[in-house]
Formats: structure tokens, sequence, C-alpha cells
């Protein structure tokens, strides 16, 4: 039931607060009665009697009461409903509006209801260190500056979008035997380097010392550093055993304690993020290591350090002025790249540039300079590093006056590059210079194109999916695609391909959503590079939403974005959430979000104001216990 629930609430809360523009809004007068007439007239054939498919049975549910006491059930139910899947095809289907209505009404009751009893910690699931992390861990554990982790095979993203998701991080045969070859390859680098090596191989043998006391001292240090906890006597009695073994083999002390040490590297207690279970009923506060792994896997994508080691020690990390200092020492530690790159890139889905979507060779030449493919890569993770290391406010995200740029990233936008060198640094933009914020970074830009042109539709499904979190139903079946133009055909731009083909009234009810966005960004050609015109012909960057608000070209766009502002920091809040807990939302924690969402507003949507929000939340700060659906208390 856990993994059923953790696998359908995230698909809920898509649309908390709805404009009017992007989406259906519910009337003043809607109730679960328009709902369940259009479950009568379009669900109810399947759904009735001892045959009902799946069990759902409408006539089970009278009222909205009823409705409501089966919450995993309906979120299931209007998921399907949101995504097209029901009615199933070939059957009558309600239009695409009577959908966002019925779904967003259901989406939100549902939530008030949940939030009504009061914060509920949601499930703590055991996760295995991802490939990142892994990476990270090794790197500071044995003091090493190479990739540890590069032959693991790639973790899938789950939760809210990310590959920290412990409904996904499972152990396959193939890990195991890459987990035992990568600890092998960097214990022995770490022994060989002597920086390295002092910093884990703290003992050896010499004319006062035998063997078994420097290995016993070795792994006395090593042990709660891996394990990122205390470790009891005989835990370190069980590798100091193998340690013996080796020696009894005829091992060198080099060599039978790097046996040790590579033991204790696939062990799960290094390899799993393990908390001890909470035995009791209600929920209960983590325990301060519990609490310093999960805010330096948050904040940094690795272990603790000694700095929060010492303060779990001492029992100091649930105090509010201790933690909040520790928050901000970590997030501008250079550390903090850790979850600015893991965040960012899947945030925003820039990861994909290079891998999935790689430009045209041929018409995007300048991409494929290592330089400023590694510039354009970096571009958003910087900036998002540079705001939250400096508690910009989260808006900036959306306009700036700065970015970060390379000399060779300058000359690629068209920007002077005085004083600029390899190195991405901060730089003020100049006036006029359409830049500034993500929506004209390049690496944003590309993702959200084909390789070969431009895509209002993909760029407008990114805004309403990664900015605004209200992304598009998925297309009907059978639409045709946008014809491409082939030799001798008359000159068209993407628009005026695109409006013909929005001419089906298939298409149109969703493109008259998606559409204007992308025609926003269409200065920006399929790399970022400004251009004024298209196939010969001038851009047209007019746009004009369906409640009639109407922009021209990126920095108008910007400004519509900002008045809409409450859906970007939902959205927002909710994705730094699901990657802070390192697993997919439940339906209380929107409860959490909107608290989040509230103390932004009073705070001028400070960045550090949402982590340390996040990390003083119930779900980040508590376990629930073996009854999961009890609040925490207030005044706890």
């Amino acid at each position: 039931m856990l993994e059923f629930e953790l696998v359908l609430s995230k698909l809920i809360y898509v649309l908390l607060v709805t404009v009017g523009h992007l989406a259906a809004q519910p009337s003043a007068t809607y109730s679960f009665r328009e709902a369940r007439g259009l479950m009568k007239t379009y669900c109810q054939k399947c759904h009735q009697g001892k045959t009902a498919v799946g069990g759902f049975d409408l006539a089970k549910f009278p009222t909205l009461e009823s409705a409501l006491a089966r919450p995993i059930l309906w979120t299931r139910a209007v998921a399907r409903v949101r995504r097209g899947e029901m009615p199933p095809k070939g059957h009558p289907a309600p239009s695409i509006e009577q959908r966002e209505e019925f779904s967003t009404w259901m989406e939100q009751t549902l939530r008030s209801a949940a939030c009504v009893s009061g914060l509920i910690p949601g499930p703590s699931p055991t996760r295995r260190l991802n490939r990142s992390e892994y990476t990270a861990t090794v790197r500071d554990l044995l003091n090493i500056q190479v990739n540890a982790g590069r032959a693991l095979p790639a973790d899938g993203a789950g939760g809210e979008g990310f590959d920290n998701a412990a409904e996904t991080l499972f152990l396959s045969p193939i890990h195991a035997e890459k987990y035992l070859e990568a600890a092998k390859e960097a214990v022995h680098y770490g022994s060989q380097d002597p920086r390295s090596r002092a910093a884990f191989l703290i003992a050896e043998p010499n004319d006062t010392t035998t063997p078994e006391p420097a290995a016993r001292k070795v792994l006395e240090a090593f042990l709660p550093r891996a394990f990122r906890r205390p470790t009891p006597a005989e835990e370190i009695e069980r590798y100091l055993a193998m340690f013996r073994g080796a020696m009894a083999r005829g091992e060198t002390y080099n060599d039978a304690i790097q046996f040790a040490l590579r033991a204790v590297l696939i062990s799960p207690h290094f390899l799993f993020r393990v908390e001890d279970t909470n035995r009791q009923p209600g929920p209960r506060l983590l325990d301060n290591y519990a609490l310093a792994t999960r805010l330096s896997y948050f904040l940094w994508g690795s272990m603790p350090d000694k700095t929060l080691t010492e303060l779990a020690a001492k029992g100091k990390l649930q105090e509010r002025e201790v933690l909040n200092e520790q928050i901000v020492r970590l997030l501008k530690d250079a550390k903090s790249l850790g979850l600015a790159e893991n965040f960012v890139e899947q945030w925003l889905n820039t990861r994909e540039l290079g891998r999935d979507i790689k430009p045209d060779p041929q018409l995007s030449k300048d991409y494929y300079d290592a330089e400023i493919r590694s510039a354009i890569r970096y571009e958003p993770i910087l900036f998002f590093q540079e705001i939250v290391t400096n508690d910009l406010p989260l808006l900036t995200l959306l306009d700036a006056k700065f970015t970060i740029l390379t000399n060779k990233l300058a000359r690629f936008y068209g920007l002077p590059d005085k004083g600029l060198r390899q190195q991405p640094k901060r730089v003020e933009l100049p006036g006029n210079s359409h830049r500034g914020g993500l929506l004209s970074m390049s690496a944003v830009l590309a993702v959200s194109s084909y390789p070969q042109r431009t895509s209002p539709v993909l760029r407008g499904k990114w805004v309403l999916d990664a900015i605004l979190g209200t992304p598009p139903p998925p297309p009907p079946p059978n639409v045709p695609e946008l014809k491409e133009v082939h030799s001798g055909d008359a000159p068209q731009t993407v628009r005026e391909r695109l409006m013909r083909h929005r001419e089906n009234p298939v298409c149109a009810s969703c493109h008259n959503r998606i559409d204007p966005l992308g025609f926003g960004l269409e200065n920006y050609d399929m790399l970022g590079r400004w251009r004024t015109e298209d196939a010969g012909k001038a851009i047209d960057s007019k746009g004009e939403l369906p409640d009639g608000t109407a922009f021209d070209g990126p920095d108008q766009l910007k400004a519509v974005l900002l008045s809409r502002k409450d859906l970007f920091v939902r959205n927002l809040t909710a994705k730094m959430l699901g990657y802070a807990l390192g697993r997919g939302l439940t339906l209380p924690d929107y409860c959490t979000v909107d608290r989040i969402v509230e103390q932004l507003e009073k705070n001028g949507y400070s960045s550090h104001t949402l982590i340390k929000e996040i990390v003083w939340s119930v779900p980040f700060r508590y376990q629930a216990g073996v009854k999961p659906g009890l609040p925490v208390q207030e005044d706890q």
C-alpha cells in the first residue's frame, strides 16, 4: 500500500491555484453533484455493479464524504481522467475543458480534506545512494578527486522527477558487481595518494604498534564516517575479523586493511541511507545523526562533514538557531554545487542536452565547441547556485539583471566579453540584452527545441510544466504531425506552419494554451541565440493567452509569468520538497507545501526561506510511527 500510495499520490496537486488562461477553472457552483453527473455520463458504463472495472463501483460513493474516505482510490481515478486514459479509447469522452474542471475541483477537494487533521510526516523509506551521491560520498570519505561511480548504471527518475527517489533506487545484480569494482579502485587510488591516504589510513604498524591495534584505530575512525552514525564495538569487530583473516592468509598490512575497507564500502549501511525504525504509534523527531544525513544529502548530495557529525553527537541539530546556522553554512560551501547540479538539471530537463537531445551538428556547429558546450550546461546550474548561496529572491530565476558567462558564451550570445575568460563568472547584463532568467538560457531553449528548428509547442509545454507546474494533457490519438518544409516549397516561418496545423479543431483547444507561450520565445533560435528573422521573414513573437492577456517577445512574457508568480513558487516548492525528501510526495505533503508558500510570501520569496522551511518541515524532521496517518502535534 505504501508503494502504491507513493506512485499515485505524486500525480495529484498538479494544479492547486488555477488561472483562467492556463487551465479550466471550476465555477463557484461546481460540486460533487456536477462531478457525479460527469461520471454517470462517461464512467458509469464500466464502473458499476459486480463487474466494475478495477473494483471501482461508483454506486459505493453516493456522497462526497464517502469519496473522501478513499483518497488514494480517487487520486488514481482523477489522475487517469486528467491524462486522458479514462474513458478508454473508443468510448464517449468529456471535452478537455470538462476534464480540467472535474480534475481540478476533485484535486483541490482531496487536498483540503487531507490538511484538516494536521501535518503528517509521510513515509521514510530506506534508499540506496544514487550514482551522483555515491560518487560524492566516496570522494569525501576517502578525500579522492576521481569519479568512483562512473561505471555504475544510470538511475531512473521517480518521485517528483528526480533520480534520488527511493521508489526507483533498487539494487540489481549488476550494481553489486559494479560496487565491488568501484570500492576496490577507490580504496587503491586513495591509498596511493599521500593526501588521500592521510585522510583515512590514519595508523600503520611501526616499532611500537603491531598491525592489529593500527587496523583497529583505522576502522574505529572510518566506520562511523562511512555509516554516518556511531558504530558499536561488535560492528567494528566484524571488520577487524576480516583484517585478521587477510593477515592470516599472508597478506601485507596494507593489503589486509584495504580488504577490510572495501568490505565497508559494499556494506548496506554504506550504500543505503538507513534510519532506525520508529516503533511508536505516532510520529517522532529524527535522531540527530539521521537529521545530519538528510540535511547533507539534501544540500550537498554527500555525507555529513565533521561539523555536522559533532553537532549530532552533542544533540544540538534540532535546535532552531543551530540548525539555521548549519543550513546557511552548507549553502555557502562550494559543495552546494551538488544541490544546484542535481536539482536544476532534472527540474529543467537540461540534463538531457547532449544525451537524448542533440542539436544538429550541421546547423549548430558552435555548440560542439567543448568550452561553449560546458558553459551552456553550467549557466543555469551556477545561476541557481548564485541565487541560493546569496539568499536572492526566487523570482530572480524568472527575471534577473545578471547571468553566468564565460568569454565564449558571451560572444555566442552576442554580448561583450571584456574581462571574461574560460572560467564562468557572474556578469551584469547590459540594457536591452534580451537576457536574464532561465527562459533566456541556451540550455533551456535547446532542450525545448528540435535538433533542426525551434518549437513553440515544446517551449510552451516546457513553460507550463517546469515553470508553472500545470502540464497540458497528452495529445489525443492520431494527431497529425507538423509538416516539414521541403525543397521547392514557399518559405514559411515555424509560426506560419504551426498556425495551419492549429486549424484542426482537435488540436486547437490544447494549442491555445501551449503555443502562445512558445511564440513569445521565437526570437531565440534552437540554441538560444537572438534572431529577428525566420525563413527570411520577420519574427512574430506576439502571444495571446485564452484569458486575453497579450504580450510581445520574451521580456513581456517574463512580466506575464511574474504576474502569475503564485503558480511558479508553488511548483518550485513542491519540486524542492520532493527532492529534499527523496521520494514522491503524498497527499498530506502538499499541506506542507501550502505552509511553506505562505512563509515565502511573507519573506519576499527569499531562497533561504525556502530551504529553511523545507528543513524545518514535518516531513523532513519527523518519522511516521506504526500508525502512519497520525499527525504531529503542533506544540512538538
